[in-house]
């Protein structure tokens, strides 16, 4: 069985899924709430992330064997993710062994070297390595989380990520994380502002719910120090990304700054050396690479083995918003929980919006990824074509 074609093409979402038909309670906390960012510092782009991140489209990929059968992927960043899988990836997989997952993807990183597998080559790479997987799936007729070690746990246990802390509460999530809103640029009164919302949101959830913080690159070193250091009080399990990823000289300077802190990141770290990098020298106590986007599932499985020789956990970024991350939680010994970000409105069910028909949603915060075979999508050719813009 070889590879026939290649192919990617727009899609309208890579990661929220459709905006459900209940009538909301309220408008999303992500439709006006300011978030903390690496360009909070120009005041022209420092409201809302939308003004300056670009507006290129999902990006579908779709993977067909010499048989007819086939497997389907997502990644994101439109146009040059597109341009690079159909004008220079995928027809070199063309003729491949269909089953050769570790070749393809070895392949595909090699190819890319001349302009480098990580960065947008790697959303790439994420794409066409989850659709072969997929159709690994489906060739043996097995899930794919039975395929790279079987169910580790009995189910997943989800944290929300979001500002809508108290429908959170009421989806049933036993922790959650909050966007900061206030960076450096924002001086004392941030300062005070984060706090307060910090302050807040433990007294809304009590403390049998654990609290983390997501910072999105918008810190410097002495800011996430100062930010830190006024947060003790509230028991937080870790803050996240709190610099930009390529400073990894600052997280090793922030870890010997706040020895006592939970801190998380990977994110933005592309394909498995930064990752290394970080668990050699400890740098993180929680690793998250996304599996649609740092080179797929081939990439975290060699993520999850370094980190789980270095004791460090592995949670996938918005791994519970895809069938892909669902898997690969579900299968890890090393990934203790899985992150589900909630940008869609209060009152609207998490089954509404999925991204695709066949996948799993918490329900009580916990969550059994599918048993159909490849990622289990629930979706033939027309519902993948549905999703073209």
């Amino acid at each position: 069985m070889t590879i026939e074609r290649v192919e990617a093409f727009a899609i309208r979402s890579d990661l929220v899924g459709g905006p459900g038909t209940t009538t909301p309670r309220r408008p999303p906390w992500t439709a006006d709430a300011e978030v903390a960012g690496p360009m909070s510092r120009h005041p022209r782009y420092k409201r809302l992330r939308a003004a300056w991140r670009p507006t290129w489209p999902g990006v579908g990929c779709l993977v067909t064997a010499s048989d007819g059968s086939w497997g389907f992927g997502i990644s994101r960043y439109g146009d040059p993710v597109i341009a690079t899988i159909n004008g220079h990836l995928g027809p070199l997989l063309v003729g491949e062994p269909a089953l050769a997952t570790e070749r393809c993807w070895d392949m595909m990183t090699r190819m890319a070297s001349p302009y480098s597998p990580a960065g947008l080559a790697a959303y790439a790479i994420s794409a066409i390595d989850l659709a072969l997987w997929d159709l690994k799936g489906k060739l043996l007729n097995a899930p794919v989380w039975s395929l790279i070690g079987g169910p580790s746990r009995p189910h997943i246990d989800c944290y929300a990520t979001g500002n809508d802390t108290d429908w959170h509460m009421e989806l049933g999530f036993r922790a959650t994380k909050l966007a900061c809103p206030h960076g450096p640029a924002d001086g004392l009164a941030g300062l005070d502002a984060n706090e307060a919302l910090i302050a807040r949101t433990r007294e809304l959830i009590g403390h049998e719910v654990e609290l983390m913080l997501d910072c999105w690159m918008a810190f410097d070193l002495d800011y996430t120090v100062r930010l830190a250091e006024r947060l003790r009080p509230y028991w937080l399990r870790w803050i996240e990304d709190c610099l930009t990823p390529e400073d990894l000289d600052g997280h090793e300077a922030l870890r010997r700054r706040l020895p006592w802190m939970g801190y998380a990141t990977g994110e933005h770290w592309y394909m498995p050396q930064p990752f290394l990098h970080a668990a050699s020298r400890r740098l993180a106590d929680v690793l998250q690479p996304d599996i649609a986007w740092v080179g797929g599932l081939t990439a975290c499985l060699r993520i999850a083995a370094i980190a789980d020789a270095a004791g460090i956990a592995v949670i996938p970024h918005a791994g519970m918003n895809t069938p892909y991350g669902q898997h690969f939680t579900y299968a890890a010994p090393g990934a203790p929980m899985g992150e589900m970000f909630i940008g869609t409105p209060p009152g609207v069910p998490l089954a509404e919006t999925r991204l695709f028909p066949g996948m799993a949603v918490p329900v009580d915060g916990r969550l059994i990824p599918s048993d159909a075979p490849g990622f289990g999508l629930g979706v033939d050719l027309d519902g993948i074509a549905a999703m073209r813009p």
